[in-house]
């Protein structure tokens, strides 16, 4: 009689982040982790901040517009390219992963998870990837124009658990002035957090998936 065939395990999700972890973090970086990361925010802001104009209307009112940064025209672009070709372009896709590398660096400098400054090459500790997708084959045409909305689950649960992640960086903050030492729970549950926000980023604003995010922080 032959025995039930085992289902196969699910595969990873095609957006993951993981980041290496350090019990030992330096108290002084610590100190000053706010004033230290401004720079590199400052490149960052630059290379993603829209333009701004100064209009002169009629009677003397001046009225700055802004248009769209490029994170805004490359979503726009890739959302186009998608719903017309069918396409994703390599190099729009090898961009928008680097991008997120680099966002990600700062990020987890910024909430004490690594104390190596961010660079705008070299991995580090953090480890983000994205799997390029085949449009043609696993990319829905029209669902990037709804995809917006159907996330809004994801950021109703990522709004309160952001507001937790933020109270646990402040608790690991303290405890590395004290202790010298991330407490591995609060650790883990921001990196939880900034993952679950990956995913629902890969799959809503990237574009690089059609599987829906799960509701974990693994």
């Amino acid at each position: 009689m032959s025995t039930p065939s085992t289902p196969p395990a699910p595969t990873a999700y095609p957006a993951r982040l993981a980041v290496d972890y350090t019990a030992e973090h330096d108290r002084l970086k610590t100190f000053f982790r706010v004033f230290l990361v401004i720079p590199v925010a400052v490149v960052y802001g630059a290379l993603t901040a829209g333009a701004t104009r100064t209009v002169y209307e009629q009677g003397g009112d001046v009225v700055q517009t802004t248009s769209g940064g490029i994170v805004t025209g490359l979503f726009t672009a890739t959302l186009l390219m998608i719903l017309f070709r069918q396409r994703y372009p390599r190099w729009w896709f090898d961009f928008a992963l680097e991008l997120a590398r680099f966002a990600a660096r700062i990020c987890a400098f910024l909430v004490l998870l690594t104390d190596e400054y961010p660079s705008t090459v070299e991995e580090q500790q953090v480890h983000l990837d994205l799997d390029y997708p085949d449009a043609e084959r696993d990319l829905n045409r029209w669902l990037p124009l709804v995809k917006w909305l159907l996330v809004v689950p994801h950021v109703i649960v990522l709004f309160f658990l952001t507001i937790g992640a933020f109270f646990a960086v402040v608790l690991a903050w303290f405890a590395i002035l004290f202790t010298g030492r991330y407490p591995q729970g609060l650790f883990d549950f921001v990196v939880g957090v900034g993952r679950w926000w990956l995913r629902v980023q890969a799959y809503a604003w990237l574009l690089v998936t059609d599987r829906y995010p799960p509701f974990s922080l693994d």
